[in-house]
Order: C-alpha cells, then structure tokens, then sequence
C-alpha cells in the first residue's frame, strides 16, 4: 500500500493538516475480466465465485481507442456488441477499521456497478433498481471525466476483499467502452464535492462543498495567495458545508481555503474568487456562459471547457452563468455529482461564481417535481432570494436577479410551476413576471442581460415553430423584456449555438421573419472589418430599442438541426459544441462563441451611446480633454494621436472628429472658444463735446443711490440689463454704456457687459475708448449692439467676427455702424464722425413728441436723471431741445 505524506501548513491560528489518505487500488492496476457474451446473473459479484477461467489484463481496459492497454472482446458484429462486460479483482486491506471513508474514482463508458464484497456501492449512468446483462447504460455522457464517489468502510474485511464492476453499453451499436478504478482510504473527512461557490456581491460570498463524512466548517481568506488573516468557521458537524462570508471589500481577489478545524481539504493559486466591482468600474468583466452542460456527448462538456480555459489564458475567470439543463437526465444529486461537479470542480468552479437558471431536465422532465419545486437543483445551489446580489427580492430560488458592475442579470425559470394555477414563465400573469416588472422598472445599471432555459426562436434540436413551451415564450413573454430595454437575452434547450439580428417586435414563425420590419439592424455585428459588421449602438436606459437573442446549448451535448435550420432571424449559426463567452467594459459588449475545438465561431458587439456629436466650450487660451464614446481602436483628425483622449489647447474655434479603424464609430467634438475683450469706441450725444468726451463727466452729483437711480433702465432697457447690477459696487459711478451681442438681427442678446463711467478713473475714457472682457462669451460671429441711459441703440450693419484677444470695434468713423445705424455725423476738422442720438426718454426705440413732453415735465431736477440729454446735471431746455433735434428718430429695429 502506497502511503500518503502528512503535511504541515502554517497557519495564523495554528498548524492544520492535510487529510491522510492510503491507496488501496491504484489506477493501471490488473484486472480479471469476462467478455465473452453471456450473461453472468449475481453470482461474479460475491468473493466465493471462481474466475479462474476469466481473461487477466492491466487497466484501462475497454475498445474502441480511448487509452486501453487492453482491449475487451465485443463480439463478431460490430453493430450488435456484447451490451455487458465483467471485471473482478481481489485486494488485501489489513486494517480496514483505520478508515473513516474509502474514496473511489472511476472512469465508465458508458454505465457502471461497482461491488464490495458482494454488496453494491456505486451506481452511475444506470437507472435505479434490477440491472440485468441486457439492461442499457442511460445515455453516452462524461465518457472521459473521473466519476468520484465514496462509500463506508464497513464493507471491508481485514484481508482479502473483492472489488467487482460490471460496465454496460448505451446501445449495441456503441463505438467504446472503458473501465479504470482506483480506492483510497481516508482516515480523516474527505472531500467529494466541490468547492463552488454562488451569491456573489460587493462584499460577500457564499462557498460550499460537501464531503463523504460530517466535520465542522472552517474557511480561511486573504488577498495574497498563502496569507490568510480573516477566518469563517461553524462548529457545526455535517456534510454539506455552507458558509457565507462577510465584510469584504468590493471588486477584490481574495485567495482562500478551506475544510475543518483540523484539516485542509483544499488551497491553492486556483483557489479564489473576485467580489463584485461596483458600477463606477472601469475594468473588463468576464462571464462564462454554459448551456446544457451537465451531458458529456462525444467528450463535447471536456472539450467546451477546456476551449473556455485556453482562451482565458491568465485572466481571471470571475462568473459562470448557466442556461438550465446543468444535470441529465433527471437531475438527480448522483448526477449532478457525476455530470456538473465532477467535470467542473478540478478548475472552474475553484474560481468561478455559479449564477444558474434550471432547465427542464433539473426538473425531471416530471410534473410533480415542477410544481413542487424541491429537485436537487434547488438543494445544490446557494441563491438570492431577498435582493443580496442586487435587484428587487423575488423571494425564491426560482429565478432572481443580480448585478456585477453596470449590469444587471435577471434570472428566469421557464419550465417550474407557480401557484395554484400552475403558471409558467409564459403565462405572463403570474408571480414571476409580475416580479421581473418590478425588477426592470427599478433598475437604472447600463446592461441588461435576462437569460433562461426555453429558447423563443429556435431551429436546432428544438423547433420554436411547433413545441408550444417556445410559441408561448415568443408570443406572450418576449416583448415584456423588449419593452424595458433588455439587452441582450441567451437560452439553452436546443443543443447548437444559434445568433440573431438585433431583433424587435418579432413574434411570429420563422417565416414571418422580415428583416426590413424586424431587425433593428441587420448589421452582422462581428466587428472585424468584414462587410457590414459595424457594432449596434443602443441608447442606455428602458428603451425599446431592439434585442440579440442567443441560443447557447452545447456546452455538454451538440447535434441536431431542424428542416428550417438555420431560423430565419438567426444566420449567425453553428450546429456545433462549445460556450458562449462575454466581456463587458464600460459601454462596450464583446460576446464570442468559443467552439469545442477552440475556434471563435462567432462574435458579435454591442456598445451603449456611441457616435456622439459634442460641443465643448472652454476658456480662451485653455486646454480641454476630449474622450471618444467607445473602447477600441481611435484616429484623430489634427492630430496624430491614437489614444481614446487627447487633450487640445486651440486658438481657435476647432472641430476635432475621432473614427475607429474600420469606418464604423465616429465622435465630433466642435470645441468653442468663451472669453475675449473689446476694445470699443464711441461718442455720446450730451457727452462729446467735439473733440473729446467731456472730462467734467465727473463733477455730475454723485448716486446716493446707484440701485435705484438706474432703475428706469433696469425696468425699461430691456435685454437683461438686470444682470450688469452686480457690476454697480458704489457711489463712485456717473454713467454707463451698455453692450450687447447677438447672434441674430432681432435684439435676443446672447451675452451682455457694461462699460462704467466712474468718478475715480474713466473706464470710457475722454478718447471715447473704453475695454470690454467678455468672459463668458464663445468666440465668434455676433452682431454689436450698444445702448445709453437715454440713447437709441445703435448696431453693426453685419455680424462682426470676434476673436481670442483684443478686438477694435470703432463706432465713431461709421465703419462698423454704418450710415443707416441712429448715429449723427458731424464734421470735425476734415472726419465725419457718427455720434450716438440721445433722448429717447422713455426707451421705446424712437425719439418722439413724447420724450420731448418728458424732457419738460422733467425740468429743474438735478443729478443722474434718464431726462437729462445734455449731460450737465440738470434738466433744462438744452434737453428739450436736445430731443426735439433728434426727433422722429429710431433704433431701426
């Protein structure tokens, strides 16, 4: 016997041990073997029987090429073989009452009974109760996965013991079959399924595995491989070990292991998981699809995971969702021992979080059990049912919803009952669905993704045109989710991998598929430069905006096509095994279809609120980071950047356009210059005293009160003069010059600034000058507009181009304003010069017999007065005068 090793590993609390363990029957051992067609009853079980006359070979042993170094006799027809073949061997075990378990595993094709002794232990791919010779194994599945199983040591006797196992085929017609056993005692718990782990969130996750006798419950975590500081543990004994743990940090790696206070059963680099990223996440997320995966047809479930581990190569796995039919064909515990955990638990489910739905065969295929709800799916797996993972709480394992980063999952069962009406999914009035509305009116994340079992389209080894479970699927249920804005939905059920358009309002038949009425785009999608294959764009929020529908069913099993195959909605289609595997990076959605033999079959994306038309306004003289819409691949027109951002500090207004490499994206960014001066000269009618604008400006009385005293133009000015008051800081102010740039030649300002007058230093200075910073302001064409307390506006002929920096505008030689703006042209020395006409009294645009009445009326009052035309501190008849002069004069508005 071989002896296994103790070994000591260093804990913060204290040593643990490895489980000691001794193989009793290695693997390649020799085995006795009867192959000769007769039908050998119960008796070559029992350790009395005689095999003298069997054959005598090393394992494994079998035919039909899969590793045997002996090859079995089937029969002289190759399309009727010996259905059972026999194998018997004796081992000497001195003190079998040393062992707590013997562990066994096995490799059968196709079905299997092993004996101790006589009495049974294991059963695997066989139905339950009498076997005879003639009774046919199950189905052809997980042919080449290790089946583990353990049984009491009880069976065992000090001495010699006899191990016998009869293999069974799955048809007479079957290729192969194979046969290799190893036993190993245990004196400690041992390990027999798992880990694997579900319910993942932010800050916690729930582990579970099972082993083959009761120990308490101890888990271990740390987020540097062989560091362990935070400990779980419950002293309660059993054998399925469950164990939530709590408080930690969100979108971490956390390495751990695990087994009872005394024993390790398991640690490991593989042995992780990476808790939820909140939605702010800016990193790619990875999720595992595999649908109908717990069935090893033709080696297809071996070779669809390992196409998904090669093509994850170093990244870290994080979720493997499943699309039902995770155990066949009843969905018994032994088979999902045999057909799920077994063929999983060595790499993935180390390190990935189970998020499944159930499928039919979960179920049984049985009515009782739909309703009833208590399969072992619903023993096996840890799911939420109060909201823990994100979502509204759906208050059962059924179906429920989840969220990891800017996602959100929904969770469907298509083939369990609800209520006392039996409600399906499909029958849109029960308490699943009213649920899912709740859950997808309350969900605000970026991607929605539903899945379930029971495919509405389909044309593989199902077909949606005649089974009524998918007519009702596409007919009643599908447009709820299309409604709210679902994004992508993937289902199982037909064992082929199956592609849509981006479909909408599609719920007919196959042949009232219009791609003119019911592809949202008929874009192949993939992305790669082939014709159309541009990405969809779909705007965020619960919009119906079109669905990709995915069939994904040949993780275990692949074969099987229907007369209209591949369905009309669906072209990107392949009757092949393999996953479906999805990266998520902020709003972009890359999914590929990885085939069994490790060729990306297909590929298709989606991005979120791409091909943006931007306007960014920013100071003059600064700088501005643009970032294109979309993650890929980027060229810069003005530049040579090929980087997502660029920053760009432009003199002047500039567009920038940034494309992908493949003439599918395109974002434009029309940056818009705000902020530059005017340097502005005008002369006031009242103010110029013909050479210069008077310098006794300042000997008006000074405002006791600026607020009030300008009110009149507040109220009357029109034009947002309100929003200069913060301007007037004192009493120190004499007179203003309101501007005013338009975009139009109606008076809608755009922006406005004032130029003051004051008493302790000109802004309009006696050369009529004053400087304008219009900060706010964008660079380019406006139309100028120019207004005093008692003036009449007066504007440019044409828009006038206004720059970063300093820009001249000179009202005073009719450059700018032109002969028909309300300005006097008078002769001083050999210039004509254009002043602006003041007395429009009561600022409605013209100069009348009405602001002449005002001028008058208003006679004998002194200081700042909007009657006061001349400018010299009172009211008098120079203002009447003044008025009367300009008369039946207007703005030209």
């Amino acid at each position: 016997m071989k002896k296994i090793c103790v070994i000591l590993l260093f804990s913060m609390s204290h040593f643990l041990l490895i489980a000691q363990q001794t193989t009793l029957l290695p693997f390649g051992s020799p085995w006795k073997y009867l192959d000769n067609g007769t039908d050998q009853g119960t008796a070559w079980r029992t350790t009395t029987f005689d095999d003298a006359a069997w054959a005598n070979g090393a394992s494994p042993l079998g035919y039909g090429g899969d590793g045997e170094v002996t090859t079995v006799n089937y029969g002289a027809d190759a399309d009727n073989k010996y259905i059972t073949t026999y194998f018997r061997k004796t081992i000497s075990i001195a003190n079998p009452s040393a062992f707590v378990s013997i562990l066994g595993s096995v490799r059968r094709d196709d079905g299997v009974i092993i004996y101790v002794n006589g009495t049974e232990v294991y059963r695997n791919n066989l139905a339950s109760g009498t076997v005879t010779y003639t009774t046919l194994a199950s189905n052809a599945t997980d042919e080449a996965v290790l089946q583990a199983f353990s049984f009491n040591p009880s069976v065992l006797v000090n001495g010699n013991n006899t191990i016998a196992a009869e293999i069974h085929q799955t048809s007479i017609s079957s290729s192969d079959i194979s046969f290799n056993l190893q036993l190993t005692g245990s004196a400690d718990p041992s390990l027999i399924r798992g880990p694997y782990m579900n319910m993942v969130n932010q800050n916690a996750v729930t582990l579970r595995w099972r082993t083959d006798i009761p120990s308490n419950t101890k888990v271990e975590v740390g987020t540097i491989y062989g560091t362990y500081p935070t400990i779980f543990s419950n002293a309660t004994a059993s054998t399925e070990h469950e164990i939530r743990l709590t408080g930690l940090n969100p979108d971490t790696k956390y390495y751990y292991r695990f087994g009872s206070s005394t024993l390790i059963f398991q640690s490991g680099t593989d042995n992780y998981f990476v808790t939820a990223p909140p939605p702010t996440t800016t990193r790619k997320m990875r999720f595992a699809v595999f649908g109908d995966c717990g069935i090893n047809i033709g080696n297809n479930q071996v070779q669809a995971l390992a196409s998904y581990q090669n093509y994850l190569g170093s990244h870290a796995g994080e979720i493997m969702i499943l699309l039902g039919d995770n155990a066949y064909n009843s969905g018994l515990d032994d088979e999902y021992q045999s057909g799920f955990f077994t063929p999983y638990q060595s790499s993935i489910l180390k390190n990935h979080v189970i998020m499944p739905a159930p499928g039919n065969h979960d179920y049984a295929n049985s009515s009782t059990v739909q309703q009833l709800r208590t399969a072992p799916y619903y023993q096996n797996f840890t799911l939420p049912t109060a909201g823990e993972c994100g979502g509204v709480a759906s208050n059962t394992e059924g179906y429920y919803s989840w969220d990891r980063g800017d996602v959100h999952f929904i969770s469907l069962d298509s083939y369990g009952t609800e209520s006392a009406n039996n409600y399906r999914l499909y029958d849109t009035l029960g308490p699943q669905v009213v649920w899912l509305k709740q859950d997808l009116a309350a969900n605000t994340k970026k991607w929605t993704i539903a899945y379930w079992h029971h495919p509405p389209y389909t044309m593989g080894s199902h077909n949606s045109d005649t089974e009524g479970e998918l007519i009702n699927m596409r007919t009643n249920f599908i447009r709820i989710l299309e409604r709210y804005g679902v994004d992508l939905i993937m289902c199982g059920h037909s064992h082929d991998y199956e592609r849509s358009y981006l479909l909408k309002g599609h719920y007919g038949d196959e042949a009232s598929f219009d791609v003119n009425s019911h592809a949202v785009s008929s874009s192949s999608a993939k992305y790669d430069a082939s014709p159309n294959s541009c990405p969809y764009n779909l705007p965020n929020g619960q919009v119906n905006h079109g669905t990709v529908y995915v069939v994904s069913g040949s993780s275990g099993a692949s074969g099987g096509t229907q007369a209209g195959y591949p369905h009309n909605a669906f072209p990107w289609s392949f009757n092949a095994g393999g996953m479906l595997h999805i990266e998520i990076e902020g709003n972009r959605l890359d999914a590929k279809f990885l085939r069994a033999d490790f060729v990306v079959a297909d590929q298709f994306t989606i991005m979120k609120d791409v091909k943006k038309n931007n306007t960014v306004t920013i100071p003059s003289g600064s700088s501005t980071t643009l970032k294109a819409s979309w993650i890929g691949n980027y060229a810069w027109n003005n530049t040579t950047a090929t980087t997502q951002s660029i920053t760009v500090t432009p003199t002047t207004n500039t567009t920038y356009i940034v494309t992908d490499n493949v003439s599918c994206l395109a974002d434009t960014f029309n940056v818009k210059l705000q902020g530059f001066s005017v340097s502005l000269k005008v002369f006031l009618e009242g103010a110029y005293n013909g050479s210069t604008m008077r310098s006794d400006l300042a000997n008006i009385m000074p405002l006791s009160d600026p607020y009030t005293a300008l009110g009149f133009l507040h109220q009357n000015g029109g034009g947002g003069e309100n929003t200069t008051r913060t301007n007037i800081t004192a009493n120190n102010i004499v007179d203003w010059v309101f501007v005013e740039l338009t975009s139009n030649t109606t008076p809608t300002i755009t922006y406005t600034q004032s130029a003051l007058l004051k008493a302790n230093g000109d802004i309009v200075g006696t050369d009529g000058v004053s400087s304008l910073t219009f900060s706010t302001a964008v660079v380019g064409s406006y139309f100028v507009n120019i207004k005093q307390r008692n003036h009449l506006r007066v504007k440019t002929n044409n828009v006038i181009s206004l720059t970063v920096g300093v820009n001249t505008l000179n009202f005073t030689d009719g450059s700018i304003s032109g002969g028909t703006t309300p300005m006097k042209s008078v002769t001083i020395g050999a210039n004509i010069v254009y002043l602006m006409y003041s007395g429009d009294l009561n600022q409605d645009g013209d100069i009348n017999a009405t602001d002449r009445s005002n001028a008058w009326n208003a006679r004998n009052l002194t200081g700042y007065n909007q009657n006061d035309c001349s400018m010299n501190g009172t009211v008098d008849a120079t203002d009447r005068s003044n008025t009367w002069n300009n008369r039946n004069l207007s703005a030209g508005f």
